[in-house]
């Protein structure tokens, strides 16, 4: 039997970089941070993402939006939708954002994350205070009817089990960084919101050199 990603094994050792996050962050001028679009499926996430990504690609910052739905056509392709598959895919996911922080990126990871536990592991997988958590609230009426696939539709007549927000539950989170309305915003004032909010944390000023 395969050994699960819990497992580790004692060859294993960790291994230091010569170049490190900082260096990568003064020579891209941008301090690392990761926000994590969490929301029912229709929500708006990957589309304020993407709104957001081109804002902070037009202000000069090194950008890359990490997509749910895209990464379960690669590396997560394996996974279907029950509770376990669903931790899993956000553990990769959260492990994939990890790693574009330390590359120096500004990541936007936008995925349903239904369960507050999964995100809070994804928080630590980033230094505190470089995490914001963005959570993409949306009426489930709303959100069904922007569904032009039809997930909803499939889901409420019990072709597609564990629909978050239908049959499975999506736990909205108590705490997030910021909390966007996309039933009274349109995603640029959404975007607006959070360049703002990232202007008044000193998260986009350029890093001094250690």
């Amino acid at each position: 039997m395969a050994q699960s990603h819990t497992d580790t094994s004692s060859d294993v050792v960790w291994q230091d970089y010569a170049v490190s996050v900082s260096d990568r962050a003064v020579l891209l001028r941008q301090q690392p941070v990761v926000l994590w679009f969490t929301g029912l499926s229709g929500a708006g996430k990957t589309t304020v993402a993407n709104c957001l990504s081109r804002q902070l690609h037009e202000a000069g910052f090194q950008t890359y939006v990490l997509d749910g739905d895209n990464l379960r056509h690669g590396l997560n392709g394996d996974l279907g939708f029950n509770a376990a598959a669903r931790h899993e895919n956000v553990r990769r996911l959260a492990e994939v954002a990890g790693l574009m922080y330390d590359a120096g990126l500004i990541t936007l990871a936008a995925c349903i994350s239904p369960f507050q536990a999964d995100r809070d592991f994804a928080r630590s997988r980033i230094p505190g205070g470089k995490f914001v958590e963005v959570f993409v609230d949306s009426p489930l009426a709303l959100c069904e009817s922007r569904d032009q696939k039809g997930l909803y539709r499939r889901a409420r007549a019990g072709e597609i089990p564990d629909f978050t927000g239908i049959d499975s539950p999506y736990e909205r989170p108590e705490t997030p960084e910021i909390r966007i309305d996309t039933s009274a915003q349109s995603p640029t004032q959404c975007a607006d919101a959070i360049m703002a909010y990232l202007r008044g944390r000193d998260l986009l000023r350029w890093p001094a050199r250690a």
